[in-house]
């Protein structure tokens, strides 16, 4: 709610701007925009990412998004505002990695129809930092938007710095045969 103190952006006439006028001016100008900040709030409900929590949940529950434990009111808003473009990206790998991406997990590798495994098998690759900390969003995820019949493991990805020297190395080789006198 916004209250003002200032001078309204009315403009009064100039023998009206002293006294009880202008502070009746001040006091509708305060009303009025306390009447606009309530006609505002239902428009301001429709926003997953302003709404307040109780009418989120029943936008979510719309969105069919459940909270799970211990899930941050921001990362749970910003799931529900992708809700529906993340359900028509499900079902393909690219998808799937737009999904991790939106929801800030970052990049991930999804390798389906593995040499060696039954082919309902899916990995998914991502470093052990990212894993650890979104572990319960991933679980969602997969829970979620995962395709049916289909198995998910996960793959842990990690880089390691490799140095390489380059330098001469020179060497000589005399190999010697002997044989035993019989």
């Amino acid at each position: 709610m916004t209250v003002s103190t200032d001078p309204p952006k009315i403009t009064l006439p100039i023998w009206m701007r002293n006294g009880q006028a202008a502070k009746l001016a001040i006091a509708a100008y305060n009303w009025f925009c306390k009447i606009r900040d309530w006609a505002m709030w239902p428009i301001q409900q429709l926003d997953p990412e302003t709404c307040t929590e109780k009418v989120l949940d029943v936008i979510a529950w719309g969105r069919d998004i459940d909270r799970f434990t211990g899930e941050p009111l921001d990362l749970y808003r910003m799931r529900v505002k992708y809700a529906y473009i993340n359900a028509k990206d499900a079902g393909s790998v690219y998808g799937f990695k737009r999904i991790f991406a939106r929801l800030g997990i970052g990049y991930i590798e999804i390798e389906e129809r593995i040499t060696g495994q039954d082919w309902d098998v899916v990995a998914i690759r991502m470093s052990d930092s990212q894993f650890s900390e979104n572990q319960a969003l991933v679980t969602q995820l997969v829970l979620h938007y995962g395709r049916t019949c289909r198995r998910y493991t996960w793959q842990i990805l990690e880089t390691l710095p490799v140095e390489v020297q380059i330098a001469e190395f020179s060497n000589e080789y005399i190999t010697e045969v002997a044989q035993a006198a019989q």
